[in-house]
């Protein structure tokens, strides 16, 4: 069966893609990279620009986790760019935290630097501040079991925000103002019991609040803070519009719709006249839902839209004919602006490829000059990593399926074993670009095999709805028929076939063992669900106003028992025969520790002894260095065992 990579833009054109595979067999064979090359935290990551530009500021590990540090500009561009590998400058270090990794972070003025983190991956983030002089930090969300919200970053008032936080109601989130110099909250908007979200226009005043009942959805209007929301629009969950952002008079709208149409388009929308005022762009394959737009010049600058890998449409023709003179001095790699400065005469831009992290680089618009910043990922060599082969199969029903395919460099590219790696979500789906797992399990030798299953967001909704009430069913035909796919191409041992996934993906996993146990030699499941019943009834408060969609998406507990029970793999334990590894964070909101202990503990009466990882400190995935040695590492030798 001959594999075809899709073209550029289209879904539907093929090509045939012997020649890249032809390449990656001529290659010198890769040599083994060290498991925590891979998985090590960066040097350096998360760069971001001062709104003066006066600062760059990044993070790096400081004993082990991810901190804020900061460097003056000047000081950096004069520092020993030969070699950008390594931060030249007078260095200061923001923030100390030991115990877990600082997930975010932004500028607020020229001074100030606002900073997330949860404790051990509960996901009950706080927000704090930090001021590059003094160094003086401030928890601004200091209340115990809440999770905060940025709704609006107030770029025009430096010492507010406006963020929402779930103190009275667990379930909600109310609408604050916060005052960074005093740490004074201020009520803006209580929320009445079923505001699932905010929307404040260009002045930072709230205009615009979600409403659900769990199934339908409304979007409220208001022209200003002294009248009353009155509601714009009510659709059921399966048609969906959704503001983008106000124009720049904030009268009207620019949002994401699939009203009447399958995939998703942008629009010009009046909330007053409650009705579309322009088409701005439409893609017929896949949904498009990001408009980029110049806070300066109050103009649009592209659309974003992910086919094969994502892809801009210019409405600016200024901004592309920048965009396409820095693609000119970067060539073979995919560019990202962002982190401009107040005045926009100055950003930063990511380069990054399948093969690589890439670099960053500051640009200055007057002067068009480039300066390399560093090099992410300078230890790992680019011609030793896989390049991620975008490809189409029919799924049984007909349904055309895209997904991914990496093979390892430098060796024959026939009966090879292979690892296949569905996505979490379920409702996302997988993209190009570098990802430290496939490129270790290419490197051992692993062709890699991702698929975007029925049920995958961004190609439409059509597609998506495919997926109501089908786990275990048509979604995990859909990964069955991927491998049989590839197995049938030749490439792949069919005696050797593994499957490894995280969230959604790790329910697959273990649906797969059970459903189809003569499919799969051996499975790691990294924080799935077991036990569809269990999932439903420990969501997070948070996403409690959207249970009835998820039954609807999903299965009803009660109405369809039946079809939960026979898709939930920890009841049908019986009928698993390969290994098992499993590993959980015991602090997850998401998919509890229950979800892993049911299945342990199932498959231990049956005299099974399965590999179990859990760890403390972690939540819905491991993001402690440390612990992700440890799980990779176990991988390794689980998978040596079993595939080779």
């Amino acid at each position: 069966m001959e594999l075809r990579v899709q073209s550029n833009l289209k879904i539907e054109k093929y090509m045939d893609f012997s020649k890249q595979l032809k390449e990656i067999q001529s290659k010198k064979q890769a040599p083994i990279i060290p498991v925590r090359d891979f998985f090590r935290n960066p040097k350096t990551s998360s760069f971001q620009l001062s709104p003066s530009g006066e600062y760059i500021s990044y993070m790096k590990p400081y004993k082990n986790r991810m901190n804020i540090f900061v460097v003056k500009k000047e000081q950096l561009q004069n520092g020993d760019l030969n070699n950008p590998s390594e931060i030249v400058g007078d260095v200061s270090q923001l923030t100390f935290v030991e115990e877990r990794d600082i997930a975010g972070y932004f500028w607020k003025g020229n001074q100030t630097i606002v900073y997330v983190k949860d404790f051990g991956g509960d996901e009950n983030f706080h927000l704090f501040s930090v001021n590059v002089d003094s160094k003086q930090e401030r928890d601004l969300t200091p209340f115990a079991d809440i999770q905060a919200q940025i709704i609006d970053g107030l770029e025009e008032h430096e010492d507010q925000l406006i963020i929402g936080l779930n103190i009275d109601n667990k379930q909600v989130h109310d609408a604050y103002r916060v005052n960074l110099e005093t740490g004074k909250l201020s009520l803006v908007a209580k929320n009445p019991g079923n505001i699932t979200g905010w929307m404040t226009d260009h002045s930072g005043h709230i205009r615009m609040a979600n409403v659900t009942d769990g199934v339908n959805t409304s979007w409220l209007h208001r022209d200003s803070e002294d009248d009353e929301f009155q509601t714009m629009l009510t659709t059921n969950f399966k048609e969906t519009l959704s503001p983008l952002f106000f124009t720049f008079d904030n009268k009207d709208l620019y949002v994401t719709s699939n009203i009447d149409r399958d995939k998703s388009a942008i629009y010009k929308y009046s909330p007053s006249k409650k009705e579309t005022l322009e088409l701005i762009f439409e893609h017929d394959e896949v949904d498009v839902s990001s408009l980029t737009y110049s806070k300066k010049e109050k103009e649009l600058i592209s659309v974003l839209f992910t086919t094969d890998r994502t892809h801009r449409h210019f409405v600016n023709p200024t901004w592309k004919s920048m965009y396409e003179f820095l693609k000119s001095q970067v060539t073979n790699q995919e560019i990202s602006i962002y982190s401009l400065t107040k005045n926009e005469d100055e950003f930063l831009f990511a380069t990054h490829t399948d093969c690589s992290l890439g670099s960053i680089f500051h640009f200055e618009r007057a002067s068009q000059k480039i300066t390399k910043i560093i090099d992410r990922g300078d230890w790992l060599d680019s011609d030793h990593l896989s390049p991620m082969l975008p490809f189409s199969y029919e799924a049984r029903d007909g349904l055309k399926i895209p997904g991914y395919l990496s093979f390892p460099i430098g060796v024959e590219l026939k009966n090879l074993p292979m690892v296949v790696l569905p996505h979490g979500g379920p409702w996302a789906r997988d993209t190009w670009g570098y990802r430290p797992d496939v490129q270790f399990l290419t490197n051992r030798g692993y062709v890699v095999l991702q698929m975007n299953f029925r049920g995958s967001v961004g190609f439409g909704r059509e597609f998506w709805q495919k997926s109501f009430k089908q786990w275990g069913k048509s979604m995990q035909d859909d990964i069955t028929d991927a491998v049989n796919f590839v197995v049938d191409s030749g490439y792949v041992d069919k005696d050797r076939v593994g499957i490894y996934g995280a969230s959604y993906g790790g329910y697959a996993v273990l649906a797969g063992l059970t459903f189809t146990p003569d499919l799969y030699k051996c499975g790691i499941d990294y924080v799935g669900v077991s036990n569809i019943f269990t999932l439903l009834e420990t969501l997070p408060p948070y996403w409690e106003p959207m249970l009835e969609m998820m039954y609807e998406m999903v299965g009803h507990p009660i109405e369809d028992k039946d079809l939960l029970m026979a898709a939930s793999p920890v009841f049908h334990v019986d009928k698993i025969t390969a290994p098992l590894l499993i590993a959980q964070g015991a602090k997850d909101p998401r998919v509890k520790k229950a979800e892993s202990d049911q299945m342990v503990e199932a498959l231990k009466k049956r005299g099974i002894d399965v590999p179990y990882i859990v760890k403390d400190n972690e939540g819905h995935g491991f993001q402690n260095e440390e612990n992700r040695f440890e799980l990779f590492e176990k991988i390794e030798e689980f998978l040596a065992q079993y595939l080779q």
